[in-house]
């Protein structure tokens, strides 16, 4: 024998009937918090202040980045093979 029960409700029906907390007004803090912080962040990845940022690490940067490139070019592991 086969039984088949289909209940129509909502997803807040469900929650009260099951005893589950309403977490809607959590849901939505979080949600803001997220978009504020989004938001916060998004003007460190515009092209302008990456760029500011990359290029406050001075030359040295640019050395490191030669030397591993003539590394890899040459089959050197690192700089102290030399």
């Amino acid at each position: 024998m086969k039984v088949n029960i289909n209940i129509d409700c909502s997803p807040q029906e469900a929650r009260a009937f099951f005893g589950l907390p309403d977490v809607t007004p959590l849901n939505e803090q979080l949600v803001d918090e997220m978009s504020k912080r989004m938001s916060a962040n998004m003007e460190a990845m515009e092209p302008e202040a990456l760029m500011r940022s990359w290029m406050s690490f001075g030359g040295e940067w640019q050395k490191q980045f030669m030397d591993l490139m003539g590394n890899a070019a040459t089959g050197r592991s690192s700089s102290s093979d030399r």
